[in-house]
């Protein structure tokens, strides 16, 4: 990953964009279509994360083995779509159009503005499956004010399938394996109210999108359709489908290739060094947890390609759309998390800067010259003396080892 010096930077938003940087001829039908709803690069990255947030409940009974006991994971993605007024996030509706074809068949909708009670009784009322959408964030910030650890406990064992137990006078009642879609829109402050620091094991298990306010007279426009509320039913149809599909043969599992799974482990074993070397070790959970999140998009991109996966081991343009998906994410995760570490109190605050050293270290090659490193250094305006001090530096620590005279390379 090529972390440039000011790429989460208010001004670089289009450098954290996703859709332009993937081959969309390759998505699934109900996807590209989806997309074509989109008016701007940023209400395509929305669509993009909204329609596959969505999807992933209308995906029933498909399951990976992850990890070392090969624990069930299922499709279900819980997202924050983080953004300032005028800045397109209100396209994320028109998923909730598609889900609604679903949802008259196959309930599947559950309020946000609920209390947890209610929350959890709509859930349970559901097998334990569910998709809840709210796009107005003020409604999350007021109801949950008095129960956000509540909320905030109940989401993460969701996110993990794990166990949601609740004891009452009236008697007692689990549910065993909740399988809970999430879409939020709302603001800083509102998604403080649920995430209030790193350190909270909800913040690596719920994906952000961090959209900035676009300037409305200078937005770069691509092609829409029209009616675009017919555009979602008749994505609803497709996914009721598949939904109806998967809903008669039970449970499948499905899963990566093996060479997927070896280039997944390399991609993210590379992307943990940088991103710990330039963040610090609180940030290590949202790198781990971003291969169970790479690997269900594969499996959403997988479902929504019809009954023609019977096989149910992924394709490789879906693991690499995935793994595109999932670098992208990464940095929009730092992006929230550089927020949170300014605690900023602003709807979307500026992020505070990186480390300059840091910021050196990772723009220099694996292997690199002394005379690589003044050039880099008098690119990002550091004088050669102090980019020589940070060199012998890294040597101490054992990140760089000197392998030449005047060449070095990066170690791990």
């Amino acid at each position: 990953m090529n972390l440039q010096p000011n790429i989460l930077c208010s001004e670089e938003q289009g450098n954290l964009r996703i859709v332009e940087h993937l081959d969309t001829q390759s998505l699934p039908e109900p996807l590209r279509l989806m997309l074509t709803l989109a008016s701007t690069p940023e209400e395509q990255d929305i669509l993009l994360l909204a329609t596959l947030t969505a999807a992933s409940a209308c995906v029933p009974n498909l399951y990976f083995r992850y990890g070392p006991t090969g624990k069930r994971y299922y499709s279900n993605l819980q997202c924050f779509i983080l953004a300032a007024s005028a800045s397109g996030k209100g396209i994320a509706n028109q998923v909730l159009e598609m889900v609604r074809v679903i949802d008259e068949r196959y309930p599947l909708l559950i309020s946000g503005d609920s209390t947890l009670a209610a929350w959890y009784k709509a859930l349970m009322e559901r097998n334990g499956c569910g998709y809840m959408h709210e796009s107005e964030g003020s409604v999350i910030t007021d109801i949950w004010k008095s129960g956000a650890a509540n909320y905030n406990t109940a989401l993460r064992k969701a996110a993990e399938h794990e166990p949601i137990s609740r004891n009452r006078c009236t008697g007692a009642s689990e549910i065993g394996s909740p399988r809970l879609s999430m879409l939020l829109t709302g603001t800083f402050n509102q998604y403080r109210t649920l995430v209030p620091s790193i350190e909270n094991g909800y913040f690596s298990r719920l994906l952000t999108l961090v959209i900035r306010e676009q300037n409305p007279f200078n937005k770069h426009y691509v092609t829409t359709t029209g009616n675009k509320s017919a555009v979602a039913k008749q994505v609803g149809l497709e996914l009721l489908n598949i939904y109806e599909h998967l809903t008669q043969n039970g449970e499948q599992e499905w899963s990566l290739s093996d060479e997927q799974k070896e280039r997944l482990g390399s991609h993210l074993e590379t992307e943990y060094n940088t991103l710990i070397h330039l963040l610090g070790e609180n940030f290590h959970s949202v790198v781990l947890r971003m291969a169970v999140h790479i690997i269900r998009i594969a499996m959403i991109l997988s479902a929504m390609r019809g009954k023609g996966n019977e096989a149910w081991i992924c394709r490789d343009e879906d693991y690499q759309t995935a793994e595109l998906i999932g670098n992208k994410l990464l940095l929009h995760m730092a992006a929230t998390f550089r927020m949170i570490e300014g605690d900023k109190q602003d709807l979307v605050p500026e992020i505070k800067p990186l480390d300059p050293k840091k910021i050196l270290f990772e723009q220099l090659n694996t292997k690199y010259s002394h005379r690589d490193l003044a050039e880099e250094a008098q690119r990002q305006g550091i004088s050669k003396r102090t980019a020589e001090r940070w060199n012998m530096i890294w040597m101490e620590k054992g990140l760089v080892q000197k392998t030449n005279f005047g060449e070095y390379k990066k170690i791990g």
